[in-house]
């Protein structure tokens, strides 16, 4: 922890609460929490504060530190085929584990949401420092019945899923009965999820389904809801692409949509009435798998589905629903350009730029259930901060170049400074 208070001056503050912008800002930091932050003009004039290092950041615009609130660090993204996995062993994926989650911090994104894939020992080793990485709440295992999103057992008797993706002890994701359900929605609780994943659509990627197909069937959903409300309110996550999916996982009071691609307006109107959030990953919806790498079925599926989640996203944004960033970087978007996903917001969705880094921040936070630690600069939270070389309300697509990210604090330590605006400030690094 710092000695002494840091003060950031010469900065535009944007805090991620929708607020205007402060041009001439001032932001403390004290230990691994934000002391106060606002216009430099009502800076206190507090003791504690007269013999602080003082930091000058040359103007640069002061955001948050970014959430992902939908990515999977077990998948290898563009870079590889996801079978690259059957023949490595889980050692060496997990060591490919830790360079995803370093270069997704070091981009900005200090909070991330693994839906599937890794398990709670990534975060403890993460909030214990023994690795760099973003905040982590995670899953564990994303759960749908027998030929639903979760079942890549291949005719060859080879579990696509269980040998590329899951760690060992990670329970499987197929599931047929709500009794099954219940008890695996514990178990995971057990093994330390954060949050319950469901898969009530069929997938693009997945070998059996399609996304207009009813995955989980709604009496499965709404035990899922049951059991993670009783431990605690853990939120629940739903893949649904589809309508009959969508329709299931609203109704049976989901906390979140995760795609949404074919929702309809008057289940728009009951996701605005229950305050239900809209993770639209349309990152995922920018680039088409490789036809080389994918057969020509998933093939097709991609074509059709991203077109239509492109289309549809405005009118969502336009209805009201909540919406939180999430790229499922890990598929065909790749690890450390999360925040290409905030200038998709804007233009495909016609946010503002200050609602897409709110989506990316505040509302993502409340998404995650982390909004009393981070999300926002405001007194008292995790001095997560990404320091920008651009203007984002003016160039939201730039965030998404690791070029315009100068510098990363996650809770007042430094994870990156490729600008040096830090050099000599006595911050702490991340990683000793």
């Amino acid at each position: 922890m710092s000695p002494t208070p840091v003060v950031l001056h010469d900065l535009r503050l944007v805090d991620g609460t929708g607020a205007p912008p402060v041009p001439d800002a001032v932001l403390v930091v004290d230990g691994s929490l934000v002391r106060w932050c606002g216009p430099a003009r009502r800076l206190p004039d507090d003791p504690d504060l007269r013999d602080a290092r003082r930091v000058g950041l040359g103007g640069r615009t002061v955001c948050p530190g970014f959430i992902d609130a939908h990515v999977h660090f077990a998948l290898p993204g563009p870079a590889e085929s996801p079978l690259t996995g059957l023949g490595e062993l889980a050692s060496y994926r997990t060591l490919k584990v830790l360079e995803r989650l370093r270069t997704t911090l070091h981009n900005g994104v200090t909070t991330a949401r693994d839906l599937m894939g890794i398990d709670a020992g990534f975060r403890q080793a993460v909030a214990e420092r023994r690795i760099a990485g973003p905040r982590l709440l995670v899953a564990v295992s994303m759960l749908s019945q027998t030929a639903g999103h979760a079942d890549f057992r291949l005719p060859s008797g080879i579990d696509a899923l269980e040998t590329a993706v899951a760690f060992p002890g990670s329970p499987p994701g197929v599931v047929d009965t709500v009794d099954a359900l219940r008890t695996r929605v514990r178990t995971l609780i057990a093994l330390g999820a954060d949050c319950v994943k469901l898969a009530a659509s069929g997938g693009v990627t997945s070998p059996h389904d399609q996304p207009e197909w009813l995955g989980l069937r709604p009496e499965m959903v709404r035990a899922a809801v049951e059991e993670a409300e009783a431990h605690g309110g853990l939120p629940v996550a739903v893949h649904a692409i589809g309508e009959p999916g969508i329709a299931a996982a609203v109704r049976a009071g989901v906390r979140s949509i995760e795609h949404g691609y074919a929702l309809t307006d008057e289940l728009r109107a009951e996701m605005a009435e229950r305050g239900q959030f809209l993770v639209p990953t349309l990152l995922e919806t920018m680039a088409e798998p490789d036809p080389a790498r994918v057969s020509p079925a998933v093939h097709a599926k991609a074509v059709r589905w991203h077109r239509v989640a492109q289309e549809a996203f405005a009118r969502s944004v336009a209805s009201g629903v909540r919406v939180a960033m999430g790229t499922d970087s890990g598929l065909t978007a790749p690890h450390g350009r999360n925040l290409r996903e905030l200038g998709l917001l804007a233009r495909i969705g016609g946010m503002t730029p200050l609602q897409a880094i709110r989506a990316g921040t505040a509302d993502a936070a409340e998404l995650c259930g982390v909004a009393e630690v981070t999300g926002s600069l405001t007194a008292g939270k995790a001095a997560d901060l990404v320091v920008c070389g651009i203007d984002p309300l003016t160039d939201l697509d730039a965030l998404g170049d690791p070029a315009n990210i100068h510098a990363v604090l996650k809770e007042g330590r430094l994870a990156v400074d490729r600008a040096g605006v830090f050099d000599g400030s006595g911050l702490p690094d991340l990683i000793p």
